[in-house]
């Protein structure tokens, strides 16, 4: 059960630009203090966020959650537990929402085979319409992969369209050369400060910092210390931290390249 975090001592990342590629304040998780969140993004506590949807209802939620802030920006796509509900109706869907000047990405969009609850074949032609349609409209994609890194590679490069995020990249260091040698970015979050999740550490380590994006995924995978509790986007300054130390350059530093690649990605630099 994931709790609150409201009552743990808020840690201080004044310093750093706090950048959350990957957020759901959408959710109902938030439903009781997603305005004090708003007024951090509206305060420039956090730099910027962009807030990711999982299927065509949930996209227009995100759309209209962030879509008036100024440090905000919006995905719309279909999260592979959702593959099996997306006709053709849901497509036209998505390219209206993405459409909007503040959608700046398609997905999260993906595989997902360790909990399949899409059938592998709906997860796959979901995936493969999707970078299709974010090929033809020449946006990033943000993509989920878990225990299916391999197939989702070969589906990939079999578009040619490399263009995005592998979010909570979870893999091992030679999957993130592969997919970093198609072009693509990795997302780091939360995963990275867990004791026992050294290999990630090794691609913080090992990947060019030019290629890394920070996230929370929030409001799920909280970093260490908050375990057990409720993400949310202001603890991205713990990501950003831990990948700081696993370069061994400063934290602000970092941060300000870290900002600087979800510009160039998302092509929000003026």
């Amino acid at each position: 059960m994931v709790t609150s975090s409201m009552s743990w001592p808020m840690p201080d990342f004044t310093s750093l630009k706090l950048v959350d590629t990957h957020a759901h304040i959408s959710f109902s998780q938030f439903d009781h203090d997603r305005g004090r969140i708003i007024g951090q993004i509206e305060e420039d506590t956090i730099s910027l966020l962009i807030e990711v949807g999982t299927n065509v209802e949930d996209s227009r939620r995100a759309s209209d959650t962030v879509c008036s802030l100024k440090n905000a920006f919006f995905s719309a796509g279909v999260h592979p537990h959702d593959s099996s509900e997306l006709d053709e109706q849901g497509v036209l869907t998505l390219e209206k929402l993405l459409s909007h000047p503040k959608a700046i990405a398609l997905g999260e969009m993906g595989l997902d085979y360790f909990r399949n609850l899409s059938p592998v074949d709906a997860q796959i032609n979901a995936f493969e319409i999707q970078l299709e349609l974010a090929s033809k409209l020449g946006k990033p994609v943000i993509i989920h992969v878990r225990n299916a890194y391999n197939e989702a590679y070969e589906i990939i490069k079999s578009t040619g369209y490399f263009n995005g995020v592998i979010h909570a990249f979870s893999g091992d260091l030679e999957f993130a050369r592969k997919f970093v040698d198609l072009g693509l970015f990795l997302g780091i979050g939360g995963p990275v400060t867990y004791k026992k999740n050294d290999e990630l550490r090794r691609v913080a380590r090992e990947i060019p910092l030019e290629r890394l994006l920070c996230e929370t995924d929030c409001p799920y995978l909280p970093p260490v210390p908050l375990r057990g509790k409720r993400n949310e986007p202001y603890y991205v300054g713990y990501v950003i931290e831990e990948i700081a130390a696993q370069k061994n350059i400063p934290a602000v530093d970092c941060s300000v390249k870290l900002f600087e690649n979800a510009l160039e990605l998302f092509s929000l630099k003026s």
